[in-house]
């Protein structure tokens, strides 16, 4: 007779900062059963891309729990006082941490929580009737719902798909293993925080900077981030409401209208990165060793005996630029695909323009039992904006989504204190508590 499932009120696939940030927020949670699985056999964020100078873009306060619960044992000034560095954070003045340091700080929350097992990988979801059943690498687990947070997909070009992969790849695989670019030409496509990043680091040590970089980009200039004072209010509860209620056909205009709040290169970055240029051309005679070609866009890549001979057309007119060189390395971001472990439900779901339809809670919309919720993290740009993808909201969504599950307002997730204004205000999400039930944040 075959071993019975162990059942769960929510299962997780995934274990990166959105999963991370529910895991802490549902932990302990009264008569709430939650587990997390995960490949992987230890948490990692993006391994490939930890530069040592790489930082974040947005405050340490906007962490896994704060926000929403800031006496939660895993918030990031619990993880800096257990380690006995928050007085040290604080004579810094910073309000953004290096990335490591973010990565540690899970890495921490993560020692703490019982609800995640790692080294386990989620290989199908089905739906027997009754609840969802979980196919593992480590058994069957049963669900009365299921949260996906797999994370978004490297996206190549499709003209840099099919090649060595030692020698053209996404920036996602950077330092997954040892490289040597010492004395090579070097190509960098995308003209974003992460090309900035790669550019930076090739040319921050001389044992590994490149004879010659090409650094290519669509954008008309190497952007900054703006995150001034009035644009971050996009990264706010209320906006976010206020984006969901907008008709569908004029989301995405507004997306790519909005994308250098999030996108953009940190003006720190840029000005690292214009000294080291003015230091090698000038202070070290080496002029030109970084080329950046802007308002260009990433034509073909063919193998030659000259090497990798690639090709920019310029926006505005013009004959294409063609360079050979001998590494191709992609900051062409990362984009939403359906995963593999639902296709089994696929049929089930309501699908618009190939993705799953995401209503208020963070929730597919799909033809089973309304009781029975497929939740996505990190999914839902098309209804939720240019925050979605972004850590300022991870403890905001995560609140949704625990309230959807509780069928109460455990975590206030309504509107909060704006200098603006959005109008016609956007649907409160359907978890909202009837006026008379009150409200915990406790812990």
């Amino acid at each position: 007779m075959s071993e019975m499932p162990e059942t769960f009120d929510l299962v997780g696939v995934g274990i990166g900062p959105s999963n991370l940030s529910l895991a802490a927020l549902t932990s302990g949670e009264p008569g709430l059963s939650t587990v997390f699985v995960d490949h992987k056999d230890r948490f990692e964020w993006h391994p490939g891309l930890m530069l040592p100078d790489a930082q974040m873009q947005v405050h340490f306060l906007k962490d896994l729990v704060t926000p929403v619960d800031p006496t939660n044992p895993f918030s990031f000034l619990a993880f800096q006082v257990d380690t006995k560095r928050l007085y040290r954070l604080l004579v810094t003045g910073r309000s953004k941490v290096p990335r490591r340091e973010f990565e540690q700080y899970c890495q921490w929350a993560v020692a703490g929580l019982d609800n995640l097992r790692f080294g386990v990988r989620a290989e199908n979801v089905e739906w027997d009737g009754g609840s969802f059943v979980v196919h593992t690498s480590d058994g069957l687990l049963q669900a009365r719902n299921i949260v996906v947070g797999t994370g978004l997909a490297p996206r190549l070009p499709h003209s840099m798909r099919g090649h060595d992969p030692e020698r053209v790849f996404h920036t996602d695989q950077l330092l997954r293993r040892p490289r040597d670019f010492a004395g090579k030409r070097v190509a960098v496509v995308g003209g974003g925080q992460s090309g900035a990043e790669v550019v930076n680091y090739l040319l921050g040590g001389e044992e590994r900077r490149p004879e010659q970089i090409l650094w290519g980009t669509r954008r008309t200039n190497l952007l900054p981030l703006d995150d001034s004072p009035f644009v971050d209010e996009l990264y706010l509860p209320d906006y976010s409401h206020h984006f969901y209620g907008l008709p569908e056909h004029e989301r995405e205009e507004i997306v790519q209208r909005l994308r250098l709040t999030s996108d953009g290169i940190s003006i720190p970055l840029l000005e690292d990165l214009y000294r080291r240029l003015y230091d090698l051309d000038l202070l070290e005679g080496r002029e030109r060793s970084c080329r950046i070609l802007l308002d260009h866009t990433l034509e073909d890549l063919e193998e030659t005996a000259e090497g990798l001979v690639i090709t920019w057309r310029p926006a505005r007119g013009g004959e294409p630029v063609r360079e050979a060189v001998d590494v191709v390395i992609c900051a062409t971001g990362y984009e939403h695909a359906m995963p593999d472990l639902l296709l089994g439900l696929k049929d089930r779901l309501a699908i618009s323009d190939g993705l799953p339809v995401v209503r208020p809670d963070f929730s597919l919309q799909w033809d089973g039992p309304a009781e029975h919720r497929i939740f996505v993290q990190n999914a839902a740009r098309r209804e939720y904006g240019v925050a979605d993808p972004n850590l300022s909201l991870l403890a905001w969504r995560s609140a949704v989504i625990t309230n959807s599950l509780l069928g109460r307002r455990r975590y206030d997730t309504g509107s909060v204190s704006t200098a603006l204004d959005w109008a016609p205000p956007g649907p409160q999400e359907a978890d909202d508590a009837p006026a008379e039930l009150a409200l915990n944040t406790g812990r």
